[in-house]
């Protein structure tokens, strides 16, 4: 049965390219690594095989591929999907290989914000990789992990203070998206009919997670997460002149970010409207997603 498995992952990578989904799997904030470290949802371990990985492919639903958490040299946490597989070199031959199919390294200190990520990163026998940079890396570099496949056992080994976690299990913090994102709407409008959390799409050019908090009294505050590199920021405005009108801003580092729209009154399952940054007017919208 184990063989069985393990020839199925292989041929899965030998012909058909991964996808990238929205998942549970970026629902873990590094706050959440940090917890699975602590809490004993992970292991420590001081190298990763291929069994390692078969045996702990399905701990996240529907992903199959090994949870692996690394602590880097510099002490930041990553998170990332790993598989062993093979690339085909000929009609005879196959070289082992490390998939990286998925990471994420947090900047430290931040819930987030990505420092570096990436998808489908392909380590050969001796391929450093480094976390904190994001690329495969020479031996003067140092690098995280070290991919080896000496004597037919390919393994992972972390390489100078890296630390390496095997997932075991989901933590509950890391939470799936409600499929429940419905508000009844009375025939009274109230200001509550706001708060939640949407998927917001200004103009095309910035995408990411908006929450919105709005008190009796109108008054606005909540928190956008860039979609670029899940950085955070403040938002703050007043709603209800009219009761489903809203205004807001986005409090980037240099610069603030104007928006003015209207929570649709039938459902509340979206708000549209207008931005403006700087001198330029543009169109967004906002669809609930909790």
């Amino acid at each position: 049965m184990f063989l069985k498995r393990l020839l199925l992952l292989v041929l899965l990578f030998l012909v058909k390219p991964i996808l990238v989904r929205a998942d549970l799997f970026d629902e873990y904030t590094n706050q959440v690594l940090q917890k699975m470290v602590a809490e004993g949802f992970c292991k420590a371990v001081d190298a990763i095989s291929l069994k390692d990985i078969a045996d702990i492919d399905s701990v996240l639903p529907g992903i199959q591929a090994g949870f692996v958490i690394v602590k880097t040299n510099e002490g930041r946490y990553s998170r990332s999907l790993v598989q062993f597989a093979r690339q085909k070199i000929d009609a005879n031959n196959a070289t082992p290989m490390v998939l990286l199919e998925r990471f994420a390294t947090y900047r430290e200190g931040e819930e987030r914000t990505v420092l570096a990520s990436s998808k489908n990163i392909a380590l050969f026998s001796k391929f450093r990789f480094s976390f904190d940079l994001g690329q495969v890396v020479p031996s003067e570099l140092g690098g995280d992990i070290l991919f080896e496949s000496d004597k037919g056992s390919p393994k992972i080994s972390p390489l100078g203070k890296a630390k390496l976690f095997l997932v075991i299990k989901p933590h509950p913090d890391a939470k799936p998206m409600k499929k429940d994102n419905a508000v009844t709407v009375g025939p009274t409008f109230d200001m509550k009919y706001f708060n939640g959390t949407y998927q917001l799409n200004d103009d095309g050019r910035r995408t990411g997670k908006l929450i919105l908090k709005v008190d009796e009294l109108g008054e606005v505050l909540g928190s956008f997460y860039s979609d670029k590199d899940g950085q955070k920021y403040e938002v703050r405005g007043k709603a209800g002149a009219p009761p489903h009108a809203i205004q807001f801003i986005i409090k980037f580092p240099r610069i603030e970010q104007n928006f003015q729209g209207f929570l649709f009154t039938s459902d509340a399952k979206a708000i549209a409207g207008s931005s403006k940054l700087v001198d330029r007017d543009s169109a967004f919208y906002a669809i609930r997603v909790e």
